[in-house]
C-alpha cells in the first residue's frame, strides 16, 4: 500500500473526538532518510534516524500539521519511490463534557498529575540520546498569563499556540534551549501556585551537532523558533 493512502486509512479509522494524533514513519532504507527529509520537511516532522514523527490536529492549529498535510508529504516519497511503514503511534481525545450528578451523589475527584511530574513523564518517553525539543505548556485559565509568564522566565516561554499558552527549547546538553532540570524547576513553581495546565512536546530531534551554531531551527508559519 502506498504511504499516502496508509495515512488515508489510518485516518478514517481515527474516533470521531480525536483531538491530537502521533503517526510514525520507519523507512525501509536508512540511505533513503536524508532524500526523504527534504520532501518531508514542510510537515515538520521530527527525525531519528531513518524514522519521522508527525504530530498530527483536529483543529488546524500551527504546532501540528493535518492529516491531508501529511498525506501530500508522503506522496512525494511515494513519487520518488522511496518506500516505508507508517503507524499511528498515539491519539488523544477531546476531554468530554462531564455529567452533572444527580442531588445528593457523592462526587469523585480525579487529580491530574502536576506539570512538573508530567514533564517528567513526557521525558520519561523520550530516546536516551535526545538533543533539542520544542515544547508547549497550556493554562487553564488565560487570567493566569501575567503570573505564567514570570514563573516560568526561566525557560523563556514565547506566546504561541492558544490563547493561555507559551512555547519554549530544551536542550538535553548543548545549545540553545532551556535545561530539563530548569524547566522542571519554572513547573514546580506553577504547581505551589496553583497555577495548573498541560504541558507537551511538540517537535524533539536526537543526537544534533552545532558546534558553529546554537542548534537546529525549527519553522513555522515561515518563521524561525
Amino acid at each position: 500500500m502506498a504511504l499516502a493512502d496508509r495515512v488515508d486509512e489510518l485516518a478514517r479509522g481515527l474516533p470521531r473526538d480525536w483531538e491530537r494524533a502521533r503517526v510514525e514513519l520507519t523507512l525501509d532504507e536508512e540511505e533513503d532518510a536524508d532524500g526523504a527529509a527534504l520532501l518531508l520537511a514542510s510537515a515538520t516532522p521530527g527525525r531519528f534516524g531513518s524514522s519521522f514523527t508527525f504530530h498530527l490536529t483536529a483543529g488546524g492549529q500551527s504546532s501540528a500539521a493535518s492529516p491531508a498535510q501529511v498525506r501530500r508529504v508522503l506522496a512525494r516519497l511515494d513519487q520518488a519511490g522511496i518506500a516505508g511503514r507508517v503507524r499511528l503511534a498515539e491519539v488523544e481525545r477531546s476531554p468530554a463534557e462531564p455529567a452533572a450528578p444527580a442531588l445528593g451523589t457523592p462526587v469523585s475527584v480525579v487529580e491530574r498529575p502536576t506539570l512538573a511530574a508530567a514533564w517528567d513523564a513526557l521525558l520519561g518517553r523520550l530516546p536516551p540520546d535526545w538533543s533539542d525539543l520544542y515544547a508547549e505548556i497550556e493554562l487553564d485559565s488565560s487570567d493566569h498569563l501575567d503570573r505564567g509568564a514570570l514563573l516560568l522566565a526561566p525557560v523563556n516561554p514565547a506566546r504561541a499556540g492558544g490563547p493561555a499558552s507559551f512555547r519554549f527549547r530544551a536542550a538535553s546538553h548543548e545549545g540553545y534551549g532551556v535545561a530539563a532540570g530548569m524547566a522542571r524547576r519554572a513547573f514546580q513553581r506553577l504547581d505551589e501556585e496553583g497555577l495548573s495546565g498541560r504541558v507537551r512536546i511538540l517537535r524533539v530531534l536526537s543526537d544534533t551537532s552545532s558546534p558553529f551554531s546554537q542548534g537546529p531551527v525549527w519553522r513555522e508559519d515561515g518563521h524561525a523558533v
